[in-house]
């Protein structure tokens, strides 16, 4: 009965979601006298109620899929494939968005849910474009529904119900990715309330600054979820997959990485358009290619024509349909922007040397290096279809990514000295030539440590944009700086500890492969680690040996590293649980590998100097739009406050007259 519920509620959402896009195309079509009639008649009364039940209907569907996997309810085919009864609570939870259909249904439940917090608060934008945005945002949930009911349908019994489940994959049965795609799909889905807004402001040639102040919020909370997702993500590749690389330029992982380029690249343009009224259309041709990345993700990993550890379906028909949600999508919104783009002028001038000239200048390093990214990936697929293949990794995207992110790099430390309109060099001559300094000091300080010169220019640029990250500060008084722009400047100071993190590691990481017997050490970089014994242990619903070592850096207390060789019983697949000791200035990564001779164990140590930089940076880029967000917000709320106390006035002015 529960999945019976469940499907119900999915079919009803679904029908919501037509009677959204029904009733917001049908206000927008009206004109004139009539729209002032309709919009605030029934129509206009509709899509709003409508996108909030459809998002209750679609987060109560959802809930009653999370039922059935924490009882597991082996009647149901999703479950019985994807759980088991012998896991441990958590990962029954994470087993509902760790597949196919489930994450097909948490994702159609992020975006019915978003639809409903735009209906529900959204009150900024003129009554017609608010009625387009809904109606463009039930189009695109609608394509979503159809794809669940008639492809993917997570609620389908089986005929017999089985005796125990297949499991989940033990790969996906990791605390990191429990919580990774929410994460992820939350930035994702967010980036379909962007695509809608831009549909929504061409249809009604509203492309104007308040429009944009409205849409920033929404951009800059899907950017913010899509950050973090990103940074959880890394990591547990990082950790889970034994892969000893911060980044593997898996397809799946790029599959993520492009819509996040493209989103960044939009949240700076939607800024100048709010602040500034300039780059009305790029900013509307970035709104969709932001979702469009998102789609060709999405088509990416469930279509089965990438090969990787964490694509969740190999079903062509599956692809196939997600292809055509995308054609329609992206067609039809590059079919608007095509007829509209004419009607929407370029707003505000600027000149080359000012803050809209480096923002624009990153715009396009981004764009490029999306480009980059979207080659590297589809390339093997291409040359596989004339029956060549080829592999695409570090030794293509490193260097080639590096043309275009160094220069962008350099630009972010010096746009935000730069005046709004127009500038000139000469005014900002003293913080540019200490950040170009500092900068000059660390590349050559890398060089005679021993970098190659493509990290040591990565050091460089790191330590002049910390610098120049917070060179604003200078002459104002700290306390008056406004939330928003300490956002800005804790964001961008977090890249710069993200890329030195990049560059060090890339520079002076260190690996030893070693068979130990107990008692025997071996080294690397400034550590020395001892097998001290490997012994069986047992978990919830695996089995595994552990290594015991002591681990020593320079002359220091050992402190005891743990890997792990697991072997999970459902399914029946071997995984490697890699041990991490943290230092200020590094981690040491341990992974135990096969036994090769009785009492003689494979051994792998890294030392990788600075990788926690890494994780750390990105978590501070997400602070920092968190911060951006609040702080933007708090100014929109006190400015209504103002207004409404200044209306309240006159009000009563009038009254009393």
């Amino acid at each position: 009965m529960i999945a019976e519920l469940g499907l119900a509620a999915l079919w009803l959402a679904a029908a919501l979601s037509l009677l959204q896009l029904v009733s917001g195309a049908l206000s927008v079509r009206t004109s004139g006298e009539a729209a002032d009639e309709i919009t605030g008649g029934a129509l206009a009364l509709i899509a709003r109620p409508a996108a909030i039940m459809q998002g209750a209907l679609a987060a109560f569907s959802f809930a009653m899929l999370l039922w059935l996997f924490v009882r597991t309810d082996l009647s149901v085919a999703l479950v019985a494939a994807n759980s088991h009864s012998a896991k441990p609570f958590i990962f029954k939870l994470a087993g509902t968005w760790g597949n196919h259909e489930g994450s097909m249904l948490l994702w159609v439940t992020v975006m019915a849910l978003s639809g409903a917090l735009i209906a529900g608060l959204e009150r900024r934008l003129p009554e017609r474009t608010m009625q387009a945005v809904l109606a463009a945002q039930g189009f695109v949930a609608l394509g979503f529904y159809a794809f669940l009911l008639f492809s993917s349908n997570p609620f389908a019994r089986l005929a017999v119900a089985v005796p125990e489940g297949l499991g989940l994959n033990p790969l996906l049965q990791d605390i990191g990715l429990a919580f990774h795609p929410p994460t992820l799909y939350i930035g994702y889905v967010g980036l379909s309330v962007a695509f809608s807004f831009a549909v929504g402001a061409l249809l009604t040639r509203q492309v104007t600054p308040d429009f944009a102040r409205a849409m920033r919020p929404w951009v800059l909370g899907a950017w913010i979820f899509l950050t973090a997702g990103i940074v959880a993500g890394s990591y547990w590749a990082y950790y889970e997959l034994g892969w000893g690389g911060w980044w593997f330029w898996d397809p799946v992982e790029n599959a993520s990485l492009m819509p996040w380029l493209a989103a960044t690249a939009l949240l700076h343009s939607v800024s100048v358009l709010a602040q500034r009224d300039a780059l009305r259309a790029w900013t509307m041709m970035l709104a969709v290619i932001a979702f469009s990345m998102s789609m060709v993700g999405t088509f990416l990993v469930r279509s089965g024509v990438l090969t990787s550890v964490h694509a969740f379906a190999v079903d062509p028909e599956r692809g196939s349909f997600i292809l055509a949600l995308l054609a329609i999508y992206i067609g039809g919104a590059l079919a608007v922007f095509a007829v509209r783009a004419g009607a929407i002028n370029e707003g505000q001038r600027f000149n080359a040397v000012s803050r809209e000239g480096a923002l624009v200048f990153n715009n396009l390093m981004l764009t490029a290096l999306l480009g980059i990214v979207l080659f590297g990936t589809l390339y093997p697929l291409l040359t596989e279809a004339f029956g060549v293949r080829v592999s695409v990794g570090p030794p293509y995207f490193n260097p080639v990514s590096a043309i275009f992110a160094l220069p962008m790099v350099a630009i972010m430390a010096v746009g935000p000295l730069l005046r709004w309109r127009r500038d000139r060099l000469e005014r900002s001559s003293k913080p540019l030539v200490l950040v170009g300094v500092i900068a000059i000091a660390a590349l050559v300080t890398a060089l005679a440590l021993g970098a190659g010169m493509l990290s040591a220019l990565g050091i460089g640029l790191a330590a002049g944009l910390a610098i120049g990250s917070f060179a604003p500060l200078a002459g104002r008084n700290i306390l008056r700086v406004k939330l928003a722009t300490w956002g800005m400047m804790v964001a961008h100071f977090g890249i710069a500890v993200a890329l030195f993190g990049m560059a060090s590691d890339s520079a002076f990481a260190l690996e030893r492969l070693a068979s130990l017997r107990n008692g025997e050490t071996t080294t690397v970089g400034p550590w020395s680690v001892r097998l001290d014994g490997v012994e069986p242990v047992a978990g919830p619903n695996w089995t595994a040996m552990e290594g015991r070592m002591a681990a020593r850096y320079k002359a220091g207390e050992p402190v005891i590293a743990a890997p792990q060789a697991r072997t999970f019983f459902a399914p029946v697949q071997e995984t490697t649980e890699s041990a991490l000791i943290t230092r200020w200035n590094g981690q040491l990564y341990a992974v135990l590998g096969r036994q090769t001779e009785p009492g003689v164990w494979q051994v792998r140590v890294w030392w990788k100097p600075f990788v926690t930089m890494i994780f750390l940076g990105g978590i501070l880029v997400a602070l920092g739009g968190l911060l951006a967000l609040i702080g933007r917000l708090g100014v929109e709320a006190r400015q209504r406050y103002i207004r409404r106390r200044i209306a309240d006035r006159r009000a009563d002015e009038e009254a009393l007259a």
